[in-house]
């Protein structure tokens, strides 16, 4: 084996949760922005702080930065527009009401027993009272003292803080050390914490950019499944047996594509001091349409997953090898742009199978891996290996939120003198002709490279039906110009938030069923708050369930 052969290694993390604001009073349905926020975005800065050899691209999406800062001002006013923490917050907990008992049973103890409740036995004690309440009504869980709610609160946003900022907050320390009895200066004292690290959050990636140790990359602005906004049909060029809604096409998708790569664009520039090189899509979903649009906004680069290229490669009748997703292609029909494949073998050890291991063996493991790619490629070649996947949704499944498997596997890398890391921008800026050149790109995205997880399903087909509908009468209102300047831009921004690819994702009986009607309910009153906007009558099927059938 030759000392000098190398190998170089892009991680891509992920950082992205749809709006769960309901946009009609401002309030957040779900707490996961602020939560992933304490708890995964701080720790993927700070194992980048701690090893500053380490390179790579983090990803933020639009509303995910707009629903963080959303939450500053939150905690800068000290008035709350999410429930829980508006509860965490109140001066007594005595007098809450049935509806109010219930959010926080029925959010606050994680459904993964063993890495977030277990390891804490004050925190599975209230659990172990609550399940003997559980199924007995409001008149037993009436029976809960405002302290026992207390306590509650107080440690499940403990559990949901960074293993890192554990580490280093004394007051996170003090409080799980003490465990129960938390007074209203503590739950005070904790949210004045929360507040401060969700108001560093932003900045601290930004100074990692700035000094060159991460390349910040952007999707387009609420994570629309952009191919499919572009044409349903594109779904079949990976699936030609696929159905579709009942709508052709969705009205004036092009425009809309280019509005939400042009405010991806700007959000970038505002908050971090310039536009993004390049963009990972949403769910890493790429057409040719849709690069072509990129590379005309002054994109340099995109990504999807191997299960694309795999598709491309046999459509030209090239059978794809092992091989042939080391270094970057550009497509004929988009010139400007680059596209990076995911390794999603590598990819999915880290997302799905590596929490079960020894942080240790498992960082080894991964650096194996990389080793046999860097052995067998051929003479005088050098593999680039994209791992790409989300940072925030895996970590819980690890021990200590994968603290020690980063410890391990970022200090493992470093020490290893054949390996590299580096970014998509700077490897194109230092390898401007190792691209490979594809005649022809199919349609799809990082989920078994195709779009089946977002369109085909009836339920999905019937929300892309509403969507459409919706999409027409703004047009129909925008054109009339009924509206002045201030209510179109409103009416806009909704539309927008409604056209982000999370709605579709969760319909479909394979998901959890209150996921499903938790998205369901928030999809249809964004579409009704759409159309008040617009200052017309909500459709009548808003008001069923899509999962119904009605």
């Amino acid at each position: 084996m030759s000392k000098t052969k190398k190998i170089e290694l892009v991680f891509l993390w992920h950082m992205h949760q749809p709006d769960y604001r309901d946009h009609a009073t401002g309030e957040f349905r779900r707490p996961w922005t602020y939560l992933h926020a304490l708890k995964d975005y701080t720790d993927m800065a700070a194992h980048l702080e701690r090893n500053p050899t380490m390179r790579a691209v983090v990803n933020f999406v639009p509303v995910l930065l707009d629903q963080i800062e959303d939450y500053v001002r939150q905690f800068d006013a000290g008035i709350f527009r999410d429930p829980l923490l508006r509860l965490l917050a109140r001066e007594s907990l005595n007098d809450m009401d049935a509806a109010e008992r219930s959010l926080v049973l029925a959010t606050c103890f994680p459904g993964n027993h063993a890495r977030m409740v277990a390891p804490y036995p004050r925190f599975e004690r209230l659990r172990n009272l609550y399940r003997q309440l559980d199924g007995q009504g409001e008149t037993a869980t009436a029976y809960l003292s405002g302290s026992f709610f207390s306590d509650v609160l107080v440690w499940y946003h403990l559990v949901w803080t960074g293993e890192t900022e554990r580490r280093s907050r004394a007051l996170l320390a003090e409080l799980m050390t003490r465990g129960e009895g938390f007074s209203l200066d503590d739950r005070r004292r904790l949210l004045s914490l929360m507040g401060d690290t969700l108001r560093e959050l932003i900045p601290r990636y930004r100074i990692l950019a700035e000094r060159g140790q991460i390349e910040l990359s952007a999707t387009p602005d609420t994570h629309p499944l952009a191919p499919l906004l572009l044409d349903f049909s594109s779904a079949r060029e990976a699936q030609p047996e696929i159905s579709l809604p009942q709508a052709h096409f969705y009205p004036g998708g092009r425009s809309r594509i280019d509005r939400h790569i042009a405010l991806a664009r700007e959000s970038h520039a505002r908050r971090f001091g310039h536009p993004p090189a390049g963009m990972w899509p949403a769910e890493g979903a790429v057409s040719t349409a849709f690069l072509q649009q990129l590379a005309t906004q002054g994109c340099r680069w995109a990504a999807s997953s191997q299960g694309v290229l795999a598709n491309s490669l046999l459509r030209g009748h090239n059978a794809p090898s092992k091989v042939h997703h080391y270094h970057p292609w550009r497509i004929e029909a988009a010139p400007g742009i680059s596209v990076f494949f995911r390794d999603e073998r590598l990819s999915d050890l880290i997302g799905f199978e590596y929490a079960k291991w020894h942080g240790r063996d498992a960082a080894q493991h991964f650096v194996d891996q990389l080793a046999r790619i860097r052995d067998e490629a051929p003479a005088g070649e050098t593999p680039l290996v994209c791992v790409i996947l989300d940072g925030e949704n895996a970590w819980e499944h690890y021990p200590y939120n994968a603290y020690f498997f980063f410890e391990d596997l970022y200090g493992l890398i470093a020490e290893q003198p054949w390996l590299v890391t580096t970014t998509c921008a700077d490897w194109l800026a230092r390898n401007p002709d190792r691209c490979g050149n594809l005649p022809e790109l199919v349609a799809g995205s990082w989920v078994y490279g195709t779009f089946s997880t977002w369109i085909g399903d009836k339920d999905k087909n019937r929300a892309w039906d509403l969507l459409c509908a919706a999409k027409q009468a703004y047009d129909l209102v925008i054109d009339s110009g009924r509206l002045e300047d201030a209510a179109q831009r409103e009416a806009e921004a909704q539309l927008a938030v409604c056209e982000g690819s999370d709605w579709f994702w969760w319909f479909g009986d394979y998901n959890p069923r209150e996921a499903v009607e938790s998205f369901d309910a928030l999809f249809r009153a964004n579409l009704a708050h759409l159309y008040r906007l617009l200052r017309l009558t909500e459709p009548p099927q808003l008001a069923l369930p899509l999962s119904s059938g009605g």
